[in-house]
């Protein structure tokens, strides 16, 4: 191997070949959130945590035994998976919560300050940029009742931005300008771009040629990878009023020629991936799903949001399987890894539960969560009611959110690989447990 001047070798390369990379979110282009593992079915220590300036909504990825990961402090990292040590880290001028995708050695990511990048994996220089029209949040006139009702007002939960999905020579993500890009891996120039009705954060599926994914628009769509021309579309709900109860926030799976996928207004979908056709929906009782559905062994896992609940259902027919409480809002997406389902919650704390039972086998808190220095949760680990209400005014219910958040809560998505956990929190750390 040539080693570039300047630069280490990571010591966890002596045995990255013996393991495939988990190199997208979720774990690969069709986002099925599974991982080859195996995860640790005890908690034994915290490896090590790294830190950053700011929350990590990100989640991480790994690539030839390096773990890469954005951080709202405004860069990506590339951190040792061994030793937790920082390789390089690459800045720009806004928050980094999409999740990267490594191909041939080249990261890429997208950052709020509306650039998408191309980094080289090994060294962090850049390859090339491009630019937007622009990121932004969902927002709507009083949008989840909150008051004045006639005032625009960006949504507090909008939390993500696109992670790309590469293929066919081209890094395929959405964009808070409304569109899905197509660009050149090689060059960044644009092949095509895609126009929804709204903003675009959740992550394009890659499968048999076409991308799926959905927009804050109320429609998920099927687009042709080669030429980016529509090949379906199916509407979700609607929600007018106070547009709380609309919107693809969670990004699809796509398994056995069927994609799955939640939405704000309240339902999990499978849909045919040849045609959109509804096979199933599973209704959550107006608790959003804002978490993409990890799918394994004919099972569909997914969490909600008000209602707190860990779901698995049957992935052919949609009926339930099982449910466990998990006592606060979840918007980290499950991964699933040898018979054990993984899942961050809003109240700081991370779980581990048998896939089949769903029996908790182990939980870890940050230390934020612990210390509860605003009496944010109660003794079983639930938010305070004032913590539940985001209906008042703007900038209460703004405050509400940032003030949950300082629970070091845990809204990345878990990353699997070999006995270790690796997610990111809020209050700053990259986390691997074992």
């Amino acid at each position: 191997m040539k080693i570039p001047p300047l630069f280490f070798v990571p010591a966890s390369l002596v045995v990255a070949a013996l393991c495939p990379g988990q190199s997208m979110f979720r774990g690969d282009a069709v986002h099925s959130g599974t991982y080859t593992g195996p995860g640790p079915r005890q908690f034994h220590r915290v490896k090590w945590r790294f830190p950053t300036g700011d929350r990590i909504l990100s989640s991480p990825v790994w690539s030839q035994g390096v773990i890469y990961v954005g951080s709202d402090d405004n860069n990506l990292y590339a951190i040792d998976a061994v030793t937790g040590h920082q390789i390089w880290k690459f800045s720009t001028r806004g928050p980094v919560p999409s999740t990267p995708a490594i191909d041939s050695g080249v990261v890429y990511f997208g950052s709020y300050d509306g650039n998408f990048y191309a980094v080289d994996a090994q060294t962090g220089r850049r390859k090339w940029k491009f630019t937007t029209a622009g990121e932004r949040r969902f927002e709507a006139r009083g949008l989840h009742g909150m008051q004045p009702k006639n005032q625009t007002m960006a949504d507090p939960f909008d939390l993500y931005l696109s992670s790309p999905v590469v293929a066919m020579g081209r890094v395929y993500f959405g964009s808070g300008d409304g569109n899905l890009y197509a660009l050149d891996t090689a060059s960044g120039e644009l092949r095509w771009k895609f126009a929804t009705g709204d903003v675009v954060h959740a992550s394009p599926a890659f499968d048999a040629g076409a991308l799926y994914f959905g927009s804050w628009d109320s429609y998920f769509y099927a687009v042709d990878a080669e030429s980016g021309k529509e090949k379906w579309r199916f509407q979700g709900g609607q929600d007018p009023l106070i547009h709380n109860q609309v919107g693809f926030q969670s990004s699809p799976a796509v398994v056995n020629g069927v994609v799955y996928t939640g939405c704000r207004d309240s339902n999990v979908y499978a849909l045919e991936a040849a045609s959109g056709k509804e096979k199933w929906r599973f209704n959550n009782a107006m608790s959003w799903v804002i978490t993409s559905p990890a799918v394994v062994g004919g099972k569909v896992g997914f969490s909600t949001s008000d209602s707190s609940l860990l779901h698995v259902a049957d992935a052919e027919t949609g009926k339930p399987v099982l449910k466990q409480q998990l006592k606060a809002y979840v918007f980290s997406s499950p991964a699933v890894s040898d018979g054990v389902i993984y899942v961050g919650v809003l109240n700081g704390v991370f779980e581990a539960r048998d896939l089949n039972t769903g029996e908790l086998l182990w939980d870890f808190q940050t230390d934020a969560s612990r210390r509860n220095d605003s009496w944010l949760l109660d003794a079983d680990r639930k938010f305070n009611a004032p913590m539940l209400d985001v209906s008042g005014w703007r900038e209460m219910a703004t405050s509400t959110v940032d003030r949950q958040f300082t629970l070091g809560s845990i809204a990345s998505s878990p990353l699997v690989m070999r006995g270790v956990v690796y997610v990111g929190s809020a209050d700053g750390y990259l986390y691997a447990l074992e």
